[in-house]
C-alpha cells in the first residue's frame, strides 16, 4: 500500500511499527513487530509484557508525531486499543482487515465503529455487517489476488527444483510461525511417510517461510527418514508444482486456492486456546476457501483430528481419485472468481488519499 501511496504522492512520509518488508517500502520503523507476532491465548499471555510495551510506544508516537492518518493493519486487539487512543487524540483512523465478525462476536462492529473513521475489508461479504450498523466501510479486495503469482512456468519450476513431473508431488506448508512448525510439521512428516508407503514414487517439497529459520526446520526434518526438498522464498512457484498440499489454516489456504491446487487443512492450537475458540467461534469452517464459498470443499482436520493417518488418507485420495481432485479444483476456481480482479494495494492507497484530503 505505501509504495502505491508514494507513486501517487511522492512527498508522503510513513512511520510506525512493522517488519523488514515495511522498512523496505520506505516506512520509518520505530518498533520491530517481529517480537510480538504470536497467535493464541497462551502465546499472547507469554508475550504480554512486550506487547504492552509496544502499545505504549506506539501511543506515545501518535501523541508526539500527530500523523494525519493512522492506518491500522490487522492485529485486531492491539490495533483496536491503538485506534481508540488515536481517536481520542483527534487522529483519523483507517482500519485495514476487519476482525472476523462473521465468525464470532459480531457486536464488535459497533465497538470498532466508535474508534475508526473507515473499515477496509478484504472479503466482499464483510461489507454487509458494517452497512447494517452504518459504520463506514469499503471493500478494497484481497491482497493475495495480486500477490499470488508464480514467477516461472510450471515446467520451468519443475526443472529448477529438480522435480520429476511424471511422479506425484506433495507440498508441506506447516505455517510461518515457530509454534505452528513445532505442532504441525512432525505430524505432516509422519503423514508424508504413510503416503510414500502407499505411493512410493511421491516427492515432497516444503516452501520455507521467510519468518522461519533454518535451525527450526532442520531440527524437525532430521527426525524424519523422509527426503524433503526445502525451497526458500518461492512459495507460489513451489505450490504450483504440487499435485496436493498439506497446509495449516490461515492465508496460505487462500493462496493455494488461487493457484487451484487441491489441499487438506490441518490445525492445532494449545488446548486452552482451542477450548476458548470452540466456545466463541460460530462459523462452521476455519478454512478460508470453505468460508468464501459457504460450503465444505476442503477437508479440515482440527486438533485431535489432525493426525498423520487422517492427513495421509486425504492426500492419498487426492492423488489417486481423479474425479475427486478435479471437483476440488473446480470449487477452488469458484473461490478465485469470488475474490475478483485484485488491485487491493491501489484501492487502499486511493482510500487513504481520500481520507487525507478531507
Amino acid at each position: 500500500m505505501f509504495l502505491e501511496l508514494k507513486k501517487q504522492q511522492p512527498d508522503i512520509k510513513g512511520l510506525g511499527m512493522g517488519g523488514a518488508k515495511m522498512a523496505h517500502a520506505g516506512i520509518d520503523i520505530r518498533y520491530d513487530s517481529t517480537n510480538i507476532a504470536v497467535i493464541g491465548v497462551v502465546e499472547v499471555i507469554k508475550h504480554y509484557a512486550e506487547i504492552r510495551r509496544a502499545l505504549t510506544l506506539m501511543q506515545e508516537l501518535v501523541a508526539t508525531e500527530r500523523p494525519d492518518l493512522l492506518v491500522c493493519v490487522d492485529y485486531k486487539e492491539f490495533n483496536f486499543k491503538l485506534a481508540r487512543y488515536a481517536k481520542q487524540q483527534g487522529i483519523k483512523v483507517l482500519f485495514y482487515v476487519s476482525p472476523q465478525v462473521w465468525a464470532w462476536r459480531p457486536g464488535r462492529v459497533v465497538s470498532y465503529g466508535k474508534v475508526i473513521d473507515m473499515m477496509a475489508v478484504i472479503f466482499p461479504f464483510e461489507t454487509a455487517y458494517y452497512d447494517a450498523e452504518k459504520v463506514p466501510v469499503r471493500y478494497v479486495g484481497h491482497p493475495s489476488v495480486d500477490k499470488v503469482h508464480a514467477r516461472y512456468s510450471k515446467d520451468e519450476d519443475l526443472s529448477r527444483f529438480g522435480l520429476d513431473k511424471s511422479k506425484p508431488i506433495v507440498g508441506l506448508l506447516p505455517g510461518s510461525r515457530a509454534n505452528e512448525i513445532k505442532r504441525l510439521l512432525p505430524v505432516m512428516l509422519a503423514a508424508a511417510e504413510k503416503v510414500q508407503a502407499k505411493l512410493s514414487q511421491c516427492q515432497f517439497v516444503l516452501p520455507q517461510a521467510d519468518s522461519i529459520g533454518d535451525a527450526l526446520l532442520d531440527d524437525c526434518l532430521r527426525q524424519s527418514p523422509l527426503s524433503v526438498t526445502v525451497i526458500k522464498s518461492q512459495p507460489y512457484d513451489v505450490i504450483q508444482c504440487c499435485d496436493a498440499v498439506m497446509t495449516t489454516s490461515g492465508t496460505a489456504t487462500l493462496e493455494i486456492a488461487l493457484l487451484t491446487v487441491p489441499m487438506v487443512i490441518a490445525y492445532k492450537l494449545s488446548p486452552l486456546t482451542y477450548w476458548l475458540g470452540k466456545w466463541l467461534v460460530k462459523t462452521p469452517f476455519i478454512g478460508l476457501p470453505n468460508i468464501v464459498l459457504g460450503k465444505s470443499i476442503i477437508k479440515e482436520l482440527i486438533q485431535q483430528d489432525a493426525t498423520a493417518e487422517n492427513l495421509s488418507e486425504e492426500i492419498t485420495r487426492i492423488l489417486t481419485d481423479q474425479a475427486y481432485a478435479d471437483d476440488m479444483r473446480q470449487n477452488l476456481s469458484q473461490v478465485k472468481r469470488q475474490l475478483g480482479q485484485g488491485g487491493g494495494s491501489k484501492n487502499m492507497a486511493q482510500l487513504a488519499l481520500e481520507m487525507l484530503s478531507t
